[in-house]
């Protein structure tokens, strides 16, 4: 979710949020937490600005299904917010120990 306002003297701020949900199997040896995710299915109804009861919303928020996910290990180029190249999400080279 995302919002861009502009205060009284003119200034845009922009920001955004990002809704998590308990990890699934998959994305727990990483951490507790893992972003909503939605099936292509569910999109109309989220996007459905006539959905008021959050209760009509709350079963989205569901640790997406494990078997719908790939996992690979990744460059320790992802550990910088600087770093926003696809090279972030490329698979790791796996290189022997130099020791």
């Amino acid at each position: 979710m995302w919002e861009t306002w502009t205060a009284p003297e003119g200034e845009t701020i922009e920001t955004c949020s990002i809704l998590t949900t308990d990890a699934n199997e998959l994305m727990r040896s990483v951490h507790d937490r893992m972003p909503v995710i939605l099936a292509p299915g569910d999109f109309a109804l989220w996007l459905d600005a006539e959905v008021r009861d959050p209760a009509k919303l709350q079963h989205l928020y569901r640790p997406f299904e494990t078997s719908h996910l790939q996992e690979w290990e990744v460059a320790t180029l992802v550990n910088s917010t600087r770093n926003t190249s696809e090279e972030c999400i490329k698979p790791a080279l796996t290189q022997a120990p130099l020791f």
